[in-house]
């Protein structure tokens, strides 16, 4: 029963009909208001909190049919019936037209009143229930798909666009952190300036393991651009293995708590969202083995022909260049058989090490096999691809490997380089001229080739 919940507002400019109106409904438990005109109606329906109008047609000033458009432009509008001493056809239709609920003819039986209103609040209850049904099967469609998401650069955006709806945010950003910097992976309505200023100044007030919450109160220095009342800032983090790991950050969020609780329906679309991030990390870190050499912790040969795609689409789509290294230990397997496969291995381990400190963050070293390894080298030309290669030739020439163990040895290595797309656009073919270069190498050892050392034919 939906009496005693509902709010009606009574608008006649007649005191006989108001008294009428209000005595009738509030018998049946109804919250019963009363304006005298229609100025006064518009104002209460602003206010919200009113399910049913039961306005006079005819008033002084603004009439029955404009409180009804008024009532349309709402959110979440009022019912309205329309009541008339001088009904006409025409007027009727042009009410129900305008939107109205319902028409009501003056003289009238007060049961006929009582039944119209409270049919009319029962249509607006299954209405109500209704779309809160359509809203939930969306909220649970939204929240599988992105808990089922395995790819963070899509997992970010959508699950971001997703909150941002939901929370009544107005802009955010998407994170992910790496050695205790974060990393940018969507944002919408903040500039990456915005964005990366906002995270320092803000994630310290955050506690990782909290949840789905607000800064609370406080404040923070200004932002460009951007309002910092603290208790509109929320943070769903993202806690894997006793650390933050990323995380997603509102702004201007127009959540309400009752007693501190979130609402359930953003519960579970945060669970939802925290469900596909843990999966895609399990599934990055099924990848990173999959791609991974045991041995030396770089990535395997496996991966070097998915890298070698992505960096030659990168590479076309932007007008870039970018050259591959192939490295070979020389005379490696004297360690093997002076000082046993166990010196091999570390010796080969220690020469992972020297690799990483030999290029950037940016570019990807690889164990090819055995004692081969390789290096994309990005935005980086020839020239400087044989600079950076001499720069590991020298390094490994000039350093004792297995001196911790007692069994101090040497090695050198040879290298051989392409560019693409100078030497070739084909990435089958770039592998092939940095190999045959490498091996033009060989015959010396321990120095660099370039492709245009290679013998032509």
């Amino acid at each position: 029963m939906i009496a005693g919940k509902s709010t009606i507002l009574i608008v006649d400019d007649e005191q006989f009909f108001r008294k009428l109106y209000q005595d009738l409904l509030s018998e049946e438990g109804y919250l019963v208001e009363v304006c005298s005109n229609g100025i006064e109606a518009v104002v209460r329906m602003r206010q919200g909190q009113v399910d049913l109008v039961l306005t006079d047609m005819v008033m002084p000033g603004t009439n029955g049919l404009e409180v009804l458009r008024e009532a349309r432009l709402l959110p979440n509008p009022p019912e309205v019936i329309l009541v008339s001493g001088h009904a006409s056809l025409e007027s009727a239709i042009q009410a129900l037209k305008e939107g109205a609920r319902d028409y009501l003819v003056k003289p009238f039986n007060p049961e006929e009143l009582k039944h119209l209103v409270r049919t009319c609040l029962e249509q607006r209850r299954l209405l109500e229930e209704n779309n809160h049904l359509k809203t939930q099967i969306q909220l649970f469609q939204t929240g599988q798909a992105l808990s089922s998401l395995i790819d963070l650069q899509r997992l970010f955006p959508q699950a971001l666009d997703a909150l941002l709806r939901q929370a009544g945010a107005g802009s955010g950003c998407g994170f992910v952190l790496k050695d205790g910097v974060p990393r940018l992976l969507a944002q919408e309505n903040l500039t990456d300036e915005q964005a990366e200023k906002l995270l320092d100044l803000v994630l310290p007030s955050f506690a990782p393991y909290a949840g789905f919450s607000s800064a609370g109160k406080g404040s923070f220095d200004p932002v460009a651009g951007l309002s910092l009342n603290s208790e509109h800032l929320w943070l769903l983090p993202f806690p894997m293995d006793q650390e933050l790991k990323g995380g997603l950050l509102l702004c201007e969020a127009s959540v309400s708590l009752d007693k501190g609780e979130v609402p359930a329906d953003l519960r579970y679309l945060c669970d939802q969202i925290s469900l596909g991030f843990e999966n895609s990390c399990h599934y990055q870190n099924a990848q990173d083995l999959m791609y991974t050499d045991d041995l030396t912790g770089l990535y395997n040969h496996r991966y070097l022909q998915v890298a070698m795609e992505q960096e030659i689409r990168r590479s076309q789509r932007y007008g870039l260049q970018f050259s591959l290294l192939f490295l070979d230990l020389d005379r490696f397997k004297e360690i093997n058989d002076q000082h046993g496969h166990l010196a091999g291995s570390s010796a080969l381990q220690e020469v992972g090490e020297l690799l990483r400190h030999c290029v950037r963050d940016v570019d990807t070293l690889f164990r090819f096999g055995g004692d081969e390894f390789s290096a994309i080298l990005v935005e980086t030309d020839g020239r400087t691809a044989r600079i950076v290669a001499e720069r590991i030739r020298k390094t490994i020439d000039e350093y004792v490997f297995l001196d911790a163990q007692g069994t101090p040895s040497r090695l050198t290595v040879t290298a051989g380089f392409s560019t693409f797309p100078t030497d070739a656009a084909d990435k089958n073919v770039l592998l092939d001229l940095a190999d045959r270069a490498m091996y033009v190498g060989k015959g010396t050892r321990n120095v660099i080739r370039g492709v245009e050392d290679i013998p032509q034919n």
